[in-house]
């Protein structure tokens, strides 16, 4: 975050400040290129007091982002270690290629769009290397909580929410969801479809599910690799009569009445 408000380095206008500078102009020129506030606006809000105590408090504040970040960093390699020793298989370069090659768990789940190292990561650390203790993809996503309950009432079915299950794996597919529903594939098109009848957060969710999915069977064939079956696949697979019974009810809700007459040759 500081490497986003300050500068390139991270360090250049806290740094200054620290050193001395007190100049608006001149520490707002240390500003990073890709920041919102324009010059001008960056010069005002740097007008005023910046005293040595500041001074101080602002050394002690980078030392502590110095330290946590060297902490991090240690945990980071040790756990991506630990799941190298535990995750590496023989996998298939890639389509067409016929070349094993070593390859771990988390870098065949970073394969998956929206899915990182960092995300791939917790999402092992949560529902574990082995998948015979979810028979299918479906007993995976009922655990996490990522299928919509059936309430039953008096005769009546209606659907419920989710529920909360684990709170780390839904932070993690909840982040990955949303990288992905910015990207031109199979899971950016599904958000995009979903959206536009069930709402953002809904979208997330079925998105979500589908990384899951995805999750559970890489994870359940050691040798699969995750491909991208494409923006156009809902539209590939479309199943002609139901799309028609669709625009019927559509056109139906209003009050209009619908009769379908084939097209001829």
């Amino acid at each position: 975050m500081i490497a986003d408000i300050f500068g390139v380095s991270g360090r250049a206008m806290p740094e200054a400040l620290i050193a001395g500078e007190r100049s608006p102009g001149a520490l707002a020129d240390l500003a990073h290129g890709t920041i919102k506030a324009g010059h001008g606006t960056l010069v005002k809000a740097l007008t005023g007091r910046f005293e040595e105590h500041h001074a101080f408090m602002c050394r002690m504040l980078l030392d502590t982002v110095d330290h946590l970040t060297v902490q991090i960093d240690k945990l980071t390699a040790r756990i991506t270690l630990r799941l190298a020793g535990l995750s590496v298989t023989e996998a298939d370069e890639g389509p067409g290629q016929g070349t094993l090659i070593p390859i771990t768990d988390t870098e065949r789940l970073d394969e998956i769009p929206g899915v990182g190292p960092a995300t791939a990561q917790v999402i092992l650390a949560e529902i574990g290397l082995d998948m015979s203790v979810f028979p299918t993809a479906g007993h995976l996503v009922s655990w996490a909580k990522f299928s919509p309950r059936t309430i039953q009432s008096g005769g009546k079915n209606t659907s419920g929410p989710t529920g909360k299950g684990n709170p780390r794996l839904r932070v993690a597919l909840g982040e990955a969801a949303i990288s992905a529903a910015r990207t031109d594939t199979f899971l950016g098109a599904r958000y995009r479809r979903t959206v536009k009848r069930r709402g953002h957060t809904k979208a997330l969710v079925a998105v979500a599910r589908s990384i899951l999915v995805s999750v559970w069977h890489l994870m359940n064939d050691p040798t699969a690799r995750c491909r991208d079956l494409g923006t156009d696949f809902h539209t590939r697979n479309l199943d002609p009569n139901r799309k028609s019974r669709d625009l019927v009810r559509q056109l139906k809700a209003p009050g209009h009445d619908v009769t379908l007459t084939p097209a001829t040759a």
